[in-house]
């Protein structure tokens, strides 16, 4: 062979080897990212030319597929009462992609997830179609809609837990959304999401989980519960020494109350009519460290709440001077908590100072209904002993039978609760928001439920905005709708 023919063969073979070089690299190293690029088409007609599975609630599917007309997407989600159910199901679209449970178990919905590899390879030799699996919640179908249907017009959220467990019952956020109007990819699926997402009332935020507010005067049963876990107060009767005017340490700004007999009024007393100088008395002789200590038991400041949908952390200052504690000890100044996160708080106060993880998906199943995976309920944290969550509970009743509470009391049950009214923006000035912490179980101790309310905004007048006013009757009717289902 000539040198010429050489140097053409071996050039021949270097291109030989640098396609086999690279098709290797192709296939094996690039190519779980290039089946994932959202620029790449294939696999988004791959995952809806067969029926998702669905998200069951109490037996039942709230979602579904139905065939799409002059697409390439074969199916697309439906979904049943879809504003109901959209804070737990997020969305699934052609077109936006997904969100929420849609999107954290879509492998599983799919039917791509590893686990269900033994199913599709049944599949192939029994030329069944390919089908996704279900995700089974633990939501209770009549505490979310009497959330709904109680919150009605307003902008708001409610959270509800069983505490024995974690189990969320109920997770609502209004105003909401149809995720149906836009799992399409039409012109009329586009123009319904464009008016979603540049909607002012942010339909498509869940205010229940990514949303945090000043927790108000709710944030006072967490103090509380530091001020006995660390010995400042020894017994709910005793007087404290709290002085009348109180002035926030280190100023001479006093703390306003609205409410009469602050003065030295016991813990009990204090929380029955909301004092706010005994709570920022008792922060402060907590001290910050140590009231930060048992927030954070409770949940504060943890970024990584996945229920399995991630929490927004709710927020107690590491940093701030003896007069923002005392305000952050009564859920102001730069204390903020989720819906969510408040329904935590009570839950372990309810659960005798155990707090359960809190979690929405029950079990994951094959298309064969087969278990993949059932959760087991772990604690998280013990924020306070059971003799002092018990003091606490025994307040927060107090609070329901005599104090600002009274509109969640339910006849012949225990009630346990707290309100707040939470001042926020500039001066004050914007409407404040209306809370409402609660919990109850039946006489014979079945069906405890812990839960939070807050009203972001309402159609009452700015002097008619309170957590017992407005936030209590929401609480109340989910509490209800929970403990009937088991009478």
């Amino acid at each position: 062979m000539n040198k010429p023919l050489r140097r053409i063969s071996l050039f021949c073979g270097l291109l030989v080897l640098a396609l086999l070089i690279r098709t290797n690299w192709l296939q094996y190293v690039q190519a779980e990212e290039l089946s994932t690029r959202k620029e790449n088409r294939r696999v988004q007609i791959a995952q809806y030319a067969t029926e998702r599975g669905n998200i069951i609630v109490a037996g039942e599917p709230i979602t579904g597929s139905a065939v799409t007309n002059g697409s390439d997407y074969k199916y697309k989600r439906t979904y049943k009462d879809g504003q109901l159910w959209a804070p737990v199901t997020g969305y699934a679209s052609q077109a936006f992609g997904s969100t929420q449970l849609e999107s954290l178990e879509d492998g599983i919905l799919t039917g791509n997830d590893d686990r269900l590899f033994f199913d599709r390879t049944i599949g192939m030799f029994t030329g069944e179609k390919k089908a996704g699996g279900n995700v089974v919640t633990t939501l209770n179908p009549a505490a979310q809609k009497a959330a709904f249907d109680a919150l009605g017009p307003n902008k708001g959220a409610v959270a509800a837990i069983d505490p024995r467990t974690g189990a969320i019952l109920a997770l609502v956020s209004t105003p909401s959304y149809d995720p149906s109007r836009f799992a399409g990819n039409s012109k009329d699926d586009e123009k319904a999401w464009v008016e979603l997402k540049d909607s002012e009332d942010k339909n498509l935020v869940n205010r229940a989980l990514r949303e945090t507010y000043p927790p108000g005067s709710t944030f006072k049963v967490v103090t509380a519960a530091a001020a006995l876990e660390h010995g400042v107060v020894k017994e709910i009767d005793d007087p404290t020494d709290t002085p009348e005017p109180y002035f926030l340490p280190g100023t001479r700004t006093v703390m306003e109350n609205h409410a009469k007999g602050c003065e030295k009024a016991s813990l009990n007393d204090a929380l029955k009519v909301s004092c706010n100088s005994v709570f920022a008395n008792l922060g402060d002789k907590v001290t910050r460290d140590k009231m930060v200590e048992t927030a954070e038991k409770f949940g504060f400041n943890n970024d990584k709440i996945d229920i399995p949908v991630r929490a927004f952390a709710s927020i107690y200052d590491k940093k701030m001077a003896k007069d923002g504690n005392a305000l952050s000890s009564i859920g102001q100044f730069n204390t903020a908590a989720t819906p969510l996160q408040m329904a935590m708080v009570t839950a372990a106060i309810a659960n005798d100072g155990k707090l359960m993880k809190p979690y929405m998906v029950d079990q994951l199943t094959a298309p064969n209904l087969d278990v993949i995976e059932k959760h087991s309920p772990q604690e998280m944290s013990r924020p306070l002993s059971a003799a002092n969550a018990q003091k606490v509970q025994q307040m927060m009743v107090n609070v329901v039978e005599n104090g600002t509470g009274g509109k969640a009391k339910i006849k012949d049950v225990k009630v346990g609760g707290k309100t707040g009214t939470a001042q926020h923006g500039e001066g004050n000035k914007k409407r404040p928001y209306a809370w409402f912490i609660s919990y109850a179980e039946n006489p014979d101790g079945t069906s405890p439920v812990a839960v939070a309310v807050v009203i972001e905004d309402s159609e009452a007048e700015r002097e008619d905005i309170s957590g017992g006013g407005l936030a209590a009757p929401v609480a109340k009717a989910v509490m209800q709708a929970v403990l009937k289902g088991q009478q």
